[in-house]
């Protein structure tokens, strides 16, 4: 079974394989993760808040994935406040390594993610992210955990790559 951890000071290595297990992150974005891994790395009072899904010691995933091509790190979420806000918060980065994916690792995730923000007392949860196809499997995963479009401004990360705004009450 795939183990739910914090982040540790040796993950930064494995967190930026995973970015780059295929071609869904641009080089621009995946510096803009490592900034905030970065972050959390080097603050115990980071803002920048992750939980990462590593293999368990049972095998299973081994065995469906092919050990040799089993990741250190699975996936992981980078969520936080949002600034100015009472009580909302920001989901930055959902990421699950491509030999890891079809897993419920995203499921996972959220899970995790939203049962901590419910114990902290979050109102809600917001999620922005492309339009593009590269991202529509995310979109999808987000949907299915019920978070809801509410906007969407055309054209915002460049000229036909649209910003969709997500938003879950808790």
């Amino acid at each position: 079974m795939p183990v739910l951890r914090s982040l540790e000071s040796t993950d930064r290595a494995a967190l930026e394989a995973a970015l780059r297990s295929d071609d869904t992150f641009r080089d621009d974005e995946v510096a803009v993760a490592l900034e905030l891994i970065d972050d959390a790395l080097g603050s115990d009072s980071s803002d920048y808040w992750f939980r990462l899904v590593v293999p368990g010691g049972d095998g299973e995933l081994d065995n469906r994935v092919g050990r040799e091509q089993t990741p250190p790190v699975l996936g992981y979420i980078c969520y936080g406040p949002t600034p100015m806000t009472e009580s909302s918060f920001d989901l930055y980065w959902i990421v699950v390594h491509a030999a890891a994916r079809g897993q419920g690792i995203a499921r996972l995730l959220i899970d995790s993610m939203e049962e901590h923000l419910g114990q902290k007392g979050a109102s809600g949860i917001r999620i922005e992210t492309s339009h593009l196809e590269s991202y529509g499997s995310a979109r999808r995963v987000y949907e299915r955990h019920r978070y809801v479009e509410v906007g969407r401004i055309p054209d915002f990360y460049r000229g036909g790559d649209d910003l969709v705004t997500f938003y879950k009450k808790l």
